[in-house]
């Protein structure tokens, strides 16, 4: 008996120490090897192979089942197997541990398909598949419908080959960035990138995707952007990449691809992106960029747009060949970089006729072509930390499409005093007239000339150049009286010099007055002071209880002041000077006129101004507001003002204005502005321009301008019912902005505005009939469904009886991408314009379809 007991407890316990070595068949660890490297000295022949696993191989599951002799175990229901980093979670898992393989399946259905994939993670990234085979030594694995998360995207193959930790090939790999997809809200991306061999590059701080021959599917429909190869990059840094362009076809110009390029990131400071647009009738143009930033110093970038555009048929008469050019510089510095000297430039130079001319179509969709002027600014600033003094340079260049003349300030100093009390109190408290006189002054350099294209930074410029230093010192102070009266006093002083003087001459043989500046330096002294007393009135009209107008509230600023100023076009002063005009008439004209400088005042004014400012209210009862009452504004603005100079010798009344503002129903916005002339003009039999005469009291109108502006929306009209509140069933995955009546009819919000625009100009200036301007216009935006927008604008000349501006755009919001779509129909530019953009950041700078550069939002273009 006690022999049998121990022979069978013998036996268990052999059985028992066997599966415990299979099972531990990885624990033979560094520490054993050490063990047998001791055990065998360097002078030894024979090499012990090394055959153990590295670690522990650790399993668990419902189910499991180990077959001894085939060396293999059984895993069923809720597998996992845990290996060094790497864990597997599965329905089915088998170990061939004579292999070391471990083969793993996700759960099947009655039908045999796959409805819960295997999950294998390592080195925390998450890896779905159908089935895969996975070795223990060498760490390679073969896997079958393989889903791999990169970044913002997803990678699915039919069959991916893992060669090492970072290598992976793919068989017919698909790439998307739908969010939806990746979080399995949808089991349908609404679109993917197609390759049929893909390799992964895995590495510590980047990944990248490698393809051979990709497609774009939207929807599952294959679409013809096809490229020969792909460099996805999968990082948190820029990285170079091809920019898609947008594609169309432009009346004058042909079919177009438009914004074609590369993008090339340039060290951590700085990237480089090249554009090119290409027309079938043979216009081109490239546009280069260089961008730059330093974190906490400044930010900027250099950029070109240099092209050809050829319009018409050559050896035809409309046929036209015109070259362009713009080059722009923008730099900003940090306010944190240094509070006491700050640098920037706006830097933009372009062709005389560029607008009109360029094929880069984002600007006749900006309207850009519309520009009449195009400004360049260069300044520094200096403060200090102990002085009142801020001093400031800049350099300008202002150029004049209408004209091609060009202004040029090369370069203006500004020496600017802050702002002090003459007569400041001990105590810090001001009161009366004379602690209260401030004191602003400064002295103004200035290097100016008008130029053209041709001249620039010739000796022909550089002898028109003009240079003109000028000192100004204002004083004013204020003092109330009587409580209810608001009493100013200012003076003003000018000191200035320049190095040009004119000279005026009538010439008989060509009709011509003829200016002639001369090199000389010259200058002069004025001066000028104004005082005005100001007050606000108050009245109030109430009506009787429970009228629908409660009261009317007006609020009345009147304004009375004098200024005078010398007549400093006297003969001692020596700043005005006579020519004889075509009729022998002796004309005066003063020596700094066309100058940098100004000109004094000529004649003695001696001017007592009116003026009234007034606000209208109306209080009105109200069921919507909670207190009963709503304010409604008459005229939020309703003023006018005039002169009357006692020294003038005739026209002592000025011209009268008028100025309007106010808001009508809530929304609709009114601009108004009247000049009445008060003396009567007369006009000779035959003369368009007339002659005021003394006549005072015959009132016409020299100008009239109005403007409206009717701003709508779908949140004016109402409040909204959430339709949440309204509707308990809401849509799911592509459906989710949508709601669901009982009939299953869909509901959706639709958010548009709608501005109604209006504008109507007059102005006579002293002609028979004078000039009119009228136009209406439309802009607004509608979202048709939850994905669709619609946005444009529609802009008719009245006077001309003719289309003046048409622009729409239609967009689609395809979940992760959208399609933009831009028209105009009407005008000089007629264009259209398809572009389909992935949203993703990772795709961004991989097809960059939008350019994601760091400096975008000062980029010129």
């Amino acid at each position: 008996m006690v022999k049998t007991g121990f022979k069978n407890i013998l036996q268990i316990l052999i059985i028992l120490i066997f599966n415990n070595f299979l099972a531990l068949l990885g624990a033979q660890n560094l520490t054993e090897n050490k063990i047998v490297n001791d055990t065998i000295r360097k002078s030894d022949t024979i090499v012990v192979k090394k055959e153990q696993l590295e670690s522990v191989v650790k399993t668990k599951a419902d189910r499991i089942r180990n077959d001894i002799p085939k060396k293999m175990t059984y895993l069923n229901k809720d597998a996992q197997v845990q290996y060094q980093d790497m864990t597997i979670d599965a329905d089915y898992i088998s170990i061939d541990w004579d292999k070391s393989l471990v083969f793993a399946r996700g759960e099947l259905d009655s039908l045999g398909k796959i409805t819960k994939p295997a999950v294998a993670v390592q080195g925390g990234k998450t890896y779905e598949y159908d089935e895969f085979t996975y070795n223990i030594k060498t760490r390679q694995a073969i896997a079958f419908n393989a889903r791999t998360e990169e970044s913002e995207g997803v990678i699915i193959a039919e069959k991916t080959k893992k060669y090492n930790d970072s290598v992976f090939f793919m068989k017919r790999g698909k790439y998307t960035t739908d969010e939806y997809f990746i979080k399995k809200k949808d089991t349908i991306a609404d679109y993917y990138l197609l390759a049929p061999n893909i390799k992964l590059i895995k590495g510590k701080e980047k990944s990248q995707v490698i393809t051979g021959p990709i497609q774009l599917y939207i929807e599952q429909v294959p679409t013809p952007l096809i490229m020969p190869f792909a460099i996805l990059p999968f990082s948190d840094k820029r990285s170079a990449g091809i920019l898609i362009p947008s594609f169309g076809e432009r009346e004058d110009v042909g079919f177009f691809l438009n914004s074609l390029g590369y993008y090339q990131p340039i060290g951590e400071h700085f990237d480089l992106k090249v554009l090119t647009d290409i027309y079938t009738k043979g216009s081109w143009n490239l546009r280069p960029e260089v961008n730059y930033k330093k974190n906490y110093r400044y930010t900027g970038n250099f950029s070109a747009d240099i092209g050809t555009t050829v319009r018409g048929i050559k050896g035809l008469a409309d046929y036209s060949k015109t070259g362009t050019y713009r080059i722009a510089w923008r730099h900003q510095q940090d306010s944190k970089a240094n509070p006491f000297l700050t640098f920037s430039a706006s830097v933009d130079v372009v062709s005389n006729k560029f607008y009109n001319n360029t094929v880069n179509n984002n600007y006749a969709f900006n309207q850009n072509n519309l520009n009449a002027q195009q400004n360049s600014t260069v300044s520094v600033v200096k403060r200090f930390l102990t002085l009142p003094v801020t001093i400031t340079g800049t350099s300008s260049y202002s150029q004049n499409f209408s004209t091609g003349l060009a202004d040029l300030k090369l370069p203006l100093l500004n020496v600017a005093i802050n702002q002090f009390y003459l007569f400041k109190p001990k105590t810090g408290i001001r009161e009366g007239l004379l602690e209260n006189i401030t004191v602003n002054t400064g002295l103004n350099l200035n290097n100016y000339v008008q130029t053209n294209e041709g001249e620039l930074f010739t000796k022909a410029m550089w002898d028109k150049m003009q240079t003109g230093l000028k000192n100004n010192i204002a004083l004013g102070t204020n003092t109330t009286i009587a409580k209810y009266f608001t009493f100013s006093i200012s003076a003003n002083i000018d000191n200035a010099l320049t190095t040009k003087t004119l000279t005026r001459n009538y010439n008989p043989v060509t009709n011509q007055i003829e200016d002639v500046l001369n090199k000389k330096i010259a200058g002069y002294s004025s001066f000028s002071t104004s005082t005005s007393l100001q007050t606000v009135l108050y009245g109030m009209l109430n009506f009787k209880k429970g009228s629908a107008i409660q009261a009317i509230r007006h609020m009345m600023t009147p304004q009375i002041g004098f200024s005078y100023s010398p007549d400093f076009s006297a003969p001692t002063f020596g700043y005005y000077k006579n020519y004889s005009n075509d009729r022998g008439e002796m004309t005066q004209y003063s020596i700094f006129d066309r100058g940098i400088i100004g000109s004094p005042n000529s004649g003695l004014v001696q001017a007592l101004s009116f003026s009234i400012s007034n606000n209208l209210e109306m209080k009105v009862k109200s069921k919507k507001d909670s207190t009963g009452v709503k304010k409604l504004k008459i005229f939020e603005t309703l003023s006018f003002n005039t002169n009357y100079n006692f020294a003038a010798p005739q026209y002592k009344w000025s011209v009268f204005s008028f100025n309007g503002q106010t808001t009508l129903f809530n929304n609709l916005n009114l601009n108004t502005a009247l000049t009445l002339e008060p003396y009567q003009i007369i006009f000779a039999p035959g003369e368009d321009r007339g002659i005021r005469t003394e006549n005072f009291g015959r009132f016409s109108v020299q100008g009239f301008n109005a403007q409206l502006s009717y701003p709508l929306s779908d949140a004016i009209f109402g409040e909204k019912e959430e339709l949440a509140k309204k509707y308990s069933k809401k849509g799911e995955i592509r459906n989710e902005n949508y709601y669901f009546d009982d009939d299953d009819y869909a509901h959706f919000s639709q958010p548009w505005t709608l501005n109604i625009n209006a504008q109507y100009g007059y102005t006579r200036n002293l002609t028979r009939f004078g000039n009119k301007v009228a136009s209406v216009g439309l802009d607004g935006s509608l979202k048709l469904t939850p994905f669709w927008s619609l946005s444009g604008n529609l802009y008719y000349d009245v006077i001309k009886n003719e289309n003046a501006s048409t622009r729409l755009s239609f967009s689609r919001d395809q979940r992760s991408f959208t399609i933009n779509f831009n028209w105009i129909p009407f005008g000089q530019y007629k264009v259209y314009d398809f572009f389909i953009g992935i949203k993703a950041n990772i795709l961004r700078d991989a097809l960059k379809y939008k350019d994601r550069s760091f400096t975008q939002p000062n980029a010129p273009f």
